[in-house]
């Protein structure tokens, strides 16, 4: 803040100087006299008081701007875009006098042009090619990993950005999978992702309260795991509203994948051509098959929708439906595997008491 006064009187200054000129101009002389000396004052007042007011925008405003762009670049594209702008300016340099020898209006504004078009030209080529550029001369490039085998690295497949959706982290399944080391991957949280789960755990409603809790609570979890690579983005697609689609489009932009288990979510990014990481499919994929004829020990704990049906769970959340295992509820009995039922929702599975088998 102590800046802005400062850029308001070097703008008052500056814009004080501009009126004073104009005012000469239109008086066609710098003579004080009766009738010129309020023309040249309140000009140079006006332009002052104009600078003072309007710097912070003319000013300050795009100072700020050009810093904050400065944090963005990489080291090494704003030295290899430095170096290629002074190579640029000193090639306009040379052509400078031969080009002002041409007749008006040439003469004048060509060297201008040349400067610009040079200076461009400069920083443009040696920001795309800055790693030919540095290892002429032998330099390892700022910024950029990697030492004498950087040639035979840069051809790896570099480890898959996982865009976390919504319903996965409130799901919790995924700080699990993600401990176990099967997510080989980078995963990245938008901040319009964290915006929702905070709303959520806002609510008044209180099963949505909880819900954004427990997500809250599984990125803590995923953030404090030093063996998982998990950061939050920016990345804010402005061109589309809703979560789902922004996640699509990240996916795109990124070629990356999108973790969830929302089964629309999952049918439009697959349309789109976007990869998805479908929890609930992990989930059936890696339960215990089983196969006609097998036998299973499972505790019958409640009645089927059939007439004299039992119904079990396995350990993974498989159902089991029990022909004629009612007579068995709340009873542990070893049964035979009839038929395997796989639906959407998961596999279900047929049996029969084994002394039926």
């Amino acid at each position: 803040m102590r800046f802005n006064f400062l850029f308001r009187i070097i703008g008052a200054l500056l814009y004080g100087f501009i009126g004073y000129e104009l005012a000469i101009a239109f008086q066609g002389s710098a003579e004080l006299t009766t009738a010129s000396a309020p023309i040249i004052g309140g000009a140079t007042l006006g332009g002052a008081l104009l600078g003072f007011i309007l710097s912070p925008w003319l000013v300050t405003a795009p100072a700020r701007a050009a810093r904050n762009g400065l944090r963005n670049i990489p080291m090494g594209d704003l030295l290899a875009g430095s170096i290629g702008l002074i190579i640029g300016l000193l090639i306009s340099a040379l052509l400078a006098f031969p080009i002002s020898r041409l007749p008006p209006p040439f003469g004048p504004i060509l060297p201008f042009v040349t400067m610009l078009i040079f200076g461009y030209l400069g920083a443009t080529a040696l920001v795309m090619r800055q790693r030919e550029f540095f290892k002429f001369f032998g330099i390892k490039p700022p910024g950029l990993e990697g030492s004498e085998g950087e040639e035979e690295a840069e051809p790896r497949a570099k480890a898959p950005i996982l865009l976390l959706d919504t319903s996965v982290i409130i799901d919790g399944r995924i700080a699990d999978i993600a401990k176990t080391g099967f997510l080989l991957g980078q995963l990245q949280v938008p901040r319009f992702v964290l915006q929702e789960l905070q709303y959520i755990a806002d609510s008044s409603d209180a099963l949505r309260r909880n819900r954004g809790r427990r997500g809250l609570e599984i990125l803590d979890r995923l953030q404090n795991n030093p063996d998982i690579d998990i950061v939050f983005v920016d990345d804010d697609p402005k061109d589309v509203k809703q979560v789902d689609d922004k996640l699509i489009r990240l996916g795109l932009d990124k070629d990356a994948a999108v973790v969830t288990n929302d089964y629309n979510l999952n049918r439009v990014a697959q349309l789109q051509g976007v990869k998805i990481l479908n929890i609930n499919e992990l989930a059936n994929a890696v339960k215990a098959v089983y196969l006609p004829g097998e036998e299973i020990p499972i505790k019958i704990i409640q009645e089927g929708k059939e007439a004299n049906q039992g119904v079990g769970y396995l350990e993974d959340g498989t159902m089991v439906v029990i022909e004629n295992g009612r007579p068995y509820i709340n009873q542990e009995v070893l049964v035979h595997v009839t038929k395997i039922l796989q639906t959407n929702a998961g596999r279900l599975i047929f049996a029969v008491p084994g002394t039926e088998g």
